[in-house]
């Protein structure tokens, strides 16, 4: 994402950008794919009376002991032009606290609903605030290595769904797919469930199970024999383990085709991308897929030096806040590829990075896209950790392509469109059918999804 201090030894997660520390009460931290702790933190301290909110303006802070919250200080920011009735917030705070017909309450629990609720306000899927514990997860699961059923997960059209089950993993065994609805997770509505809710309740230890109802059109013949979508729903069981990703693996097919497959730009990627590329330009390959789908995203730096295998020291993607392009990011690394023919599968479950990387190519005709459209992901975040390790991201700025198209949202039109095999059980992969027949010019045997030719 994006590498903002330099200080920092880690790279950041192309949607998410680090901040340095703002004050003694955060520090930045790297993580990925803010601010709410100040926003609810002036007043009083509970205990004292309210003509404390009439003192002068000073710095305000939140301290949080044990299960009791103290506001330290008494003024609301001075950037605010139209201060916030925070006294009703203490009024309300007080109630629930004194009048809540179970004792004692857990103020520490009210503090962090209410900054959840606050990062929530604002009506955006990728902008939260992490307790403890899920800001802990959410690093985790960043350093390709955490205990869950191995899917990423996100919201599009107000739903909760399937972003891209992950190779080889447990949601991926049990037949989890792209652009499935997750309805219900062990029997909870997802109705307006962000997506860190979701994933507290999904991630676990490994041996253990959770239940996700998944909704997923299939496609029927009507009577006229035209495809008709069906609406369906089933009840998945996933038994969660450890998830390991290798997010880069090469393979070879016929007529000299090398497929170079990225399930997620994590901290191994820019090494095993190198290797892969040294082996195909060993192995003089006449061409090159590079299979972006399902992939979820991961870190910016990481994309950047792979689209810089074509575009060289090119733009490769632009960062837009409040309607001005702010920052260009170019490619880190030669430009190795730019002379193989390339195809680049996408798909609904490619997200963020890997958008990034299939944009650059599209518009520097650096390679064809084969698939259909991808996710759509493409906003900044900035995520900062506070003392008491929570944390809060925050969505900055949008990512636009090197031709200054905006990813968010629209994601990236293929060149060519086909959709994926409908029968479940063949083997057959119609769009790596295709990227063959795009760089060979022969039409291609029948595939399976391993990329040998089926016997």
């Amino acid at each position: 994402m994006q590498i903002e201090n330099m200080e920092l030894k880690n790279p950041t997660p192309p949607g998410v950008r680090q901040t340095k520390p703002k004050s003694s009460r955060s520090r930045s931290f790297l993580s990925y794919l803010l601010i709410a702790v100040a926003a609810f933190g002036l007043g009083f301290t509970l205990y004292k009376p309210y003509q404390s909110w009439a003192a002068p303006t000073t710095k305000f802070a939140v301290a949080v002991t044990s299960t009791q919250v103290k506001g330290v200080n008494t003024a609301p920011p001075s950037d605010l032009e139209v201060p916030a009735d925070f006294k009703q917030f203490w009024e309300l705070w007080r109630d629930l606290r004194d009048r809540y017909y179970q004792q004692p309450v857990d103020e520490k629990k009210m503090l962090y609903g209410a900054m959840t609720g606050l990062a929530e306000s604002l009506g955006d899927p990728y902008t939260a605030y992490f307790e403890p514990t899920t800001a802990k997860e959410f690093s985790d699961s960043l350093q390709g290595k955490f205990e869950g059923i191995g899917a990423e997960i996100g919201i599009k059209d107000d739903q909760l769904q399937v972003i891209a089950p992950l190779p080889d993993s447990p949601a991926e065994k049990a037949g989890l797919k792209a652009g499935d609805a997750i309805l219900k997770i062990d029997k909870t509505d997802t109705m307006s469930m962000t997506v860190e809710k979701a994933v507290s309740l999904i991630r676990g230890k490994k041996g253990t199970t959770v239940t996700l109802s998944i909704g997923r059109y299939k496609t029927e013949k009507d009577a006229k024999g035209k495809d008709k979508k069906i609406p369906t729903i089933q009840d998945v069981t996933i038994t969660r383990d450890t998830i390991s990703v290798k997010s880069v693996r090469v393979k070879y097919l016929r007529d000299g085709i090398a497929l170079i497959e990225i399930s997620s730009f994590n901290q191994d990627t820019s090494e095993l991308f190198d290797k892969a590329v040294d082996e195909v330009l060993r192995k003089d390959s006449k061409g090159l897929i590079l299979d972006l789908r399902n992939d979820p995203g991961g870190y910016l730096d990481r994309s950047i030096a792979v689209a810089s295998a074509w575009v060289g020291d090119n733009i490769v993607v632009k960062e837009r806040r409040q309607g001005k392009i702010v920052d260009q990011y170019r490619g880190t690394e030669t430009a190795r590829l730019k002379n193989i023919p390339t195809v680049v599968l996408v798909n609904g479950g490619s997200a963020s990075a890997s958008e990034i990387v299939a944009g650059a190519l599209q518009d520097y005709k650096m390679a064809k896209l084969v698939g259909t459209k991808t996710f759509g992901k493409g906003s900044v975040q900035d995520y900062t950790e506070y003392a008491d390790k929570s944390a809060v991201k925050i969505t900055i700025a949008e990512w636009l392509t090197p031709n200054g198209r905006s990813i968010n949202k629209l994601g990236i039109e293929p060149d060519v469109k086909i959709e994926p095999n409908q029968n479940d059980n063949a083997d057959r992969d119609t769009q790596l059918d295709k990227a063959l027949e795009l760089l060979t010019g022969k039409p291609s045997p029948t595939q399976n999804k391993t990329g040998s030719a089926a016997k």
